[in-house]
């Protein structure tokens, strides 16, 4: 183990549950790793829609696992990107200075601490900022497919297909041989077509369920049609993934039309199912070849310095994002 003589770093701390105004930059203790534990020097951290919901504290529910009144670790960010800086006594698949990517809690800071299983050694063709917004968004993607059966030659339809998911659902899902349509706004079509997307479909002014056509899979990724929607768009024994959804009340949120999903499936042919992403760290080096051989291609909006994750946080609530934002310049 080896390790700077560093104790504290410049961090974005979060007190209580709120919108972007409760955050703010603090001076804290660096964390140390233990003994199956690796401490990341962050060169770059990921921004996504999860970060969000921890930020704000909903749905409701979501906080019996991240803390009642303010989260637990007030160190928000889980995409992480960066040099091994040391490594506890356990740690065999990494050393001091390597370039890694991955799962770190609290990455919105100098120095992060992540499991040795939730990290693996960085593309090489990727810069640290391209990186940084893997893992959470193409892993839980990966996820979806992986829940959906995807098989080549499939129809698959990905809703959302703009965003940090979406945009590695499509190009997971033509890696793997599917014919994608994706659904996406008007000012966002140009980039679901850049991504590999065979065809796509404007929200803003077609329903996918009213085209005619039918998929054998369908990904949706933060949307919130309704299940009835999503059956007549899906073949007679197609699959629907659910991956999230914005309404559906403060408490549970989009987990409603996930478990009345799942309670229909039991009773038709169509398979309507969801899943809870695992953010399996042994997938990444799956992620890692596909990115080094040119099939996944990072979508990178915009990014932001440490101290100004509140408009980074901001921006990413437009809705008007394209694939996903990096916060950057964490460590000199």
């Amino acid at each position: 183990m080896a390790s700077t003589t560093t104790t504290t770093m410049r961090a974005i701390v979060q007190d209580r549950y709120g919108e972007a105004d409760v955050l703010r930059v603090g001076q804290i203790a660096r964390p140390e790793p233990a003994a199956n534990e690796v401490l990341v020097r962050v060169h770059a951290a990921g921004l996504d829609r999860g970060t969000w919901h921890v930020m704000t504290g909903t749905p409701y529910l979501l906080r019996l696992a991240f803390g009642l009144r303010g989260p637990r670790n007030p160190v928000p960010g889980r995409d992480v990107a960066g040099t091994v800086e040391a490594v506890g006594p356990g740690v065999t698949r990494f050393s001091v200075g390597d370039e890694v990517y991955g799962v770190a809690p609290g990455s919105f800071a100098e120095y992060a601490v992540a499991r040795e299983d939730k990290l693996a050694h960085k593309p090489a063709n990727l810069a640290f900022e391209e990186a940084a917004v893997v893992p959470i968004s193409a892993l839980t993607a990966l996820d979806a497919l992986t829940t959906g059966r995807i098989e080549a030659d499939q129809h698959v339809l990905i809703i959302g297909a703009s965003g940090g998911v979406g945009s590695f659902a499509v190009q997971l899902a033509k890696a793997f041989g599917a014919e994608v349509t994706g659904v996406a706004s008007t000012s966002k079509l140009d980039l679901v077509r850049a991504l590999g997307a065979d065809h796509v479909i404007d929200y803003t002014r077609d329903d996918f369920a009213a085209t005619g056509k039918r998929y054998d899979l369908i990904i949706d990724i933060a949307g919130n049609p309704t299940l009835s929607r999503l059956r007549r768009a899906l073949t007679p024994t197609g699959t629907a993934v659910i991956t999230g959804g914005e309404d559906g009340g403060g408490l549970s949120g989009g987990m409603n039309r996930q478990f009345r999903a799942l309670a229909l499936s039991l009773f038709v042919r169509q398979r309507l199912t969801f899943f809870v992403n695992k953010e399996r760290g042994s997938d990444l080096p799956r992620l890692t070849a596909l990115i080094e051989t040119g099939k996944i291609t990072p979508s990178l909006d915009r990014t932001y310095p440490l101290d100004q994750v509140p408009d980074a946080m901001r921006h990413l609530t437009t809705g008007k994002v394209r694939g996903k934002i990096a916060i950057t310049g964490l460590s000199a």
